[in-house]
């Protein structure tokens, strides 16, 4: 595990909760995140949000995937819609997931690291709206997308975990956040759950 180093944080209340995740995934992730909300409890109190680099074909059952392997019930994002802590928001194939003003929504604008959806604008929506409330979850994968966005949530005050590279089924998206970004905590899908519930009991740091 990696300790943190300083940062400016934005200033937040003594009652606000770390209470946004936020994961990144690619090649292998399916399987990853199937495992990892497996041991997530349905009625976490934080709100979920998922972005995984796959064809249309891969990615449409990927909500019915996440509800039947437990934790907060998943659903595509269909439309804008504002934000309810205790379920996990999908993205849906060829669209990008973005935070704003307490909503979440789908756009359609320029891929991002030769993908759309894209792991970094939802990292990087998610650091502007919620600051040190977000825990940026960075897995397994190919090249580099969500190293970018998980430096904006640790500039923010956010916390940055990456799955160990050693325990990714493809390394080079951790391998690549690990590189670029101060990360609070390096751990393996099995240690994982545990750690983002006990995250997400610990107040914000002001």
């Amino acid at each position: 595990m990696l300790e943190t180093g300083s940062s400016r944080r934005p200033q937040a209340s003594a009652t606000e909760k770390r209470n946004v995740i936020v994961f990144g995934a690619s090649a292998g992730g399916v399987a990853a995140l199937q495992r990892l909300f497996e041991k997530l409890p349905n009625n976490l109190a934080a709100a979920i949000f998922v972005v995984l680099h796959s064809s249309s074909h891969g990615l449409c059952y990927m909500d019915g995937i996440l509800s039947k392997a437990g934790g907060p019930k998943a659903h595509f994002v269909k439309r804008r819609e504002r934000i309810c802590f205790g379920e996990t928001y999908v993205a849906p194939a060829n669209h990008h997931l973005r935070i704003e003003d307490g909503s979440v929504e789908i756009t359609t604008g320029l891929k991002e690291n030769r993908h759309r959806p894209a792991i970094n604008p939802l990292f990087r929506s998610a650091a502007y709206s919620f600051g040190s409330r977000v825990i940026g979850v960075v897995l397994t994968g190919m090249l580099d997308d969500g190293a970018a966005g998980l430096w904006e949530i640790k500039r923010r005050g956010g916390i940055a975990v990456v799955q160990d590279p050693l325990d990714a089924e493809y390394p080079s998206m951790p391998n690549s956040a690990l590189a670029d970004v101060n990360v609070d905590h390096v751990v393996s899908l099995e240690d994982m759950p545990s750690l983002l519930i006990s995250l997400c009991k610990c107040e914000v740091e002001t």
